[in-house]
């Protein structure tokens, strides 16, 4: 126990190979975490004020804005203030709590696309049965299995991670407390908690990227076969923007997890590659879902009229 707290704080080394750079990184995590915030919320608010909207696509959709504003909030504003400040230095238990929470909401996310996914694949597919299958009770246990994946795989990193010793390097090569980097500061064997990462992150990413492809298969080849031009687009409409953001995150999560030696060997690329899936993924979700969805944009419109921002002609 005395090798686990001879260290009392960490310090995120992240970009800081770049001093100049370092107010610049601060202006820019601050402007994509407000426009993060302000985006989900907007479409959390759009998605309960339009009863048209009161169905499971967007009983999701607003559970993954929700998502969203929390998964960024857990790292942006503290790595802003650290480049503006140069404040680095993180206590073990606030490095604990930040890999915990990331941890969560990171594998809360892929779930939620996997949950998407399998939604469109019964709304396109399975049209007459589709109110049946996505009841309300069905939808509530979906996102509450989501969040207690989460949990379960953020406390089985964030204890095995934490149970080995640091006591001699305390700089982390990343700019917030990233699961393989922290690992890789330990001063223990760290084979078998690479072993466990693997192990259990990666059925996560291939399970949830296997229901999300196969649902996309089938729904690819029921467009396909339907017999109008219009009815073909209004389908793929409906699919686009979600196709667009599982795109963005299994590409980047699979760099990452599917390949944790990667990570650890090219520091700066995974760090650039953080940025994607922590900060630039959740500030755009909201951008894509409105500008690739008439009904949201409709939704939209539709409330800004009646705020008296749009005059309507006679």
């Amino acid at each position: 126990m005395e090798n686990h707290t001879r260290i009392s704080e960490f310090i995120l080394v992240g970009f800081k190979s770049h001093p100049g750079s370092q107010v610049l990184l601060s202006v820019l995590f601050s402007t994509m975490y407000f426009v993060t915030v302000v985006g989900n919320i907007c479409m959390i608010l759009i998605i309960r004020m339009e009863p048209k909207l009161h169905t499971p696509m967007y009983f999701f959709l607003g559970n993954l804005s929700t998502l969203d504003i929390c998964y960024s909030s857990v790292i942006t504003p503290r790595a802003a203030l650290a480049f503006l400040l140069g404040r680095r230095s993180i206590s073990y238990a606030g490095c604990a709590s930040q890999m915990f929470f990331f941890s969560l909401f990171g594998t809360t996310e892929a779930f939620f696309l996997a949950v998407m996914a399998y939604d469109r694949f019964t709304a396109i597919c399975n049209p007459l049965l589709y109110q049946v299958v996505m009841s309300r009770r069905l939808c509530v246990l979906m996102v509450v299995g989501s969040y207690l994946s989460g949990c379960i795989n953020c406390t089985i990193q964030t204890g095995f991670t934490f149970s080995l010793s640091f006591c001699g390097r305390r700089e982390i090569k990343h700019f917030f407390c990233e699961v393989a980097a922290v690992i890789h500061t330990s001063c223990s064997n760290t084979l078998v908690n690479e072993l466990v990462m693997l192990a259990v992150c990666g059925p996560i990413i291939v399970g949830t990227a296997l229901v999300v492809f196969v649902s996309y298969g089938y729904i690819i080849v029921t467009i396909i076969q339907m017999p109008s031009a219009e009815s073909r687009h209004k389908a793929f409409s409906t699919c686009s923007s979600h196709m667009v953001t599982i795109c963005l995150f299994f590409g980047t999560v699979f760099f990452m997890y599917a390949q944790p030696g990667a990570a650890s060997s090219s520091p700066s690329k995974s760090n650039i590659i953080s940025i994607f899936y922590t900060v630039v993924i959740p500030m755009l979700n909201p951008f894509i879902y409105t500008l690739r969805n008439r009904e949201v944009k409709g939704a939209l419109k539709k409330q800004l009229k009646r705020k008296g921002f749009f005059k309507r002609h006679s």
